[in-house]
């Protein structure tokens, strides 16, 4: 009901800001041709003033017909730059209006996910303590609840992380610690984590060894593990997540592919913007707060890397990341 209400109002506005925009406009159009009305009707009145025997007649006649001229040019101009700055206003105004609308939107929508993401840890680690608590489990058994307990807290510890990193971002306090770093076994650390956290879920690797770049080895990692996550996330449990990384002289190339339903062209664009995720968060069957990719394109960008979307035949996709080579100085 309330959606319902705020899109109601929404479409108000917006017929109010085109009513108005469109009268401003007409205005202006009206304005310009009284003015130039106007200056013909006192040309005319001028040229009836004139007498015809007059030996400066068809001088002044002349005369009078070039500052008509001049008059309607000058209206033509002001009339022009006015109506120029009205538009690019008005499309300033109603572009920042609509990214205002849809930032609400997905901060809304992630608000709704932290939600979601915080109950269900939450949830489980407290349902792990107070089965320990009120019953004598066999020692197989607590040590699969404490480390089911782990895994939960380190998801957690993950969501803090993202957003505490987002905030550094925007606010510009985020300072990198660069280091020569083993990209190769960063990789494969993550994806080692991953088989172990999703036991049935089957994650390929093809990884190159020796590959070494300067960067900040903790915010590097955070972005494979965004990317593998994203994978799993989004491609099923039962489909494979294939995990490559290679070089060549110049260009560390990094690829997470997946076999899921694959990204729309259209939201190729946007998959990358802080809180996006697609659909509604209330329908999503898929879990996230939208800030996995934007840090992770964040990161990349801050290594002067670069990270695209490929198609992954015949189903799925691709993030390609390429980076610069650092050779290993030990």
């Amino acid at each position: 009901m309330a959606g319902l209400l705020k899109r109601k109002r929404l479409a108000v506005i917006t017929i109010a800001y085109w009513f108005l925009l469109t009268y401003i406009v007409t205005a202006l159009i009206f304005w310009f041709l009284s003015l130039v009305r106007q200056s013909r009707q006192m040309s005319d009145y001028k040229l009836l003033q004139l007498k015809k025997d007059d030996p400066g007649y068809v001088a002044r006649v002349a005369e009078i017909q070039n500052e008509e001229k001049r008059k309607v040019t000058q209206y033509t101009g002001e009339g022009a730059t006015f109506m120029l700055l009205i538009l690019l206003g008005a499309v300033f105004v109603y572009r920042a209006a609509r990214r205002q609308i849809r930032l609400s939107a997905q901060q809304r929508n992630f608000m709704m996910a932290v939600t979601h993401e915080l109950k269900t840890p939450i949830a489980v680690t407290k349902l792990n303590i107070e089965t320990l608590l009120r019953r004598k489990l066999e020692e197989q058994q607590q040590q699969k609840l404490l480390s089911n307990t782990l895994r939960e807290s380190d998801r957690l510890n993950v969501l803090c992380d993202n957003i505490l990193l987002a905030s550094q971002f925007d606010a510009g306090d985020y300072l990198p610690e660069k280091e020569i770093v083993d990209l190769s076994a960063l990789v494969q650390e993550s994806a080692a984590y991953f088989k172990t956290r999703f036991p049935q879920q089957h994650v390929a690797e093809n990884i190159e060894p020796d590959i070494y770049m300067k960067g900040d080895r903790l915010m590097l990692q955070l972005a494979v593990n965004n990317l593998i996550e994203n994978a799993i996330k989004y491609s099923g449990r039962q489909q494979p997540v294939e995990v490559v990384l290679c070089r060549n002289k110049k260009t560390i190339l990094l690829k997470v592919k997946d076999q899921g339903k694959g990204i729309s062209r259209k939201e190729r664009k946007r998959i990358f913007e802080k809180f996006y995720r697609s659909g509604d968060e209330n329908t999503r069957n898929t879990k996230g707060t939208g800030l996995g990719l934007y840090l992770t394109k964040r990161i990349i960008s801050n290594h002067n890397g670069h990270i695209a979307v490929q198609d992954n035949i015949p189903s799925g996709c691709i993030f390609a990341i390429s980076l610069h080579v650092t050779e290993n100085s030990s």
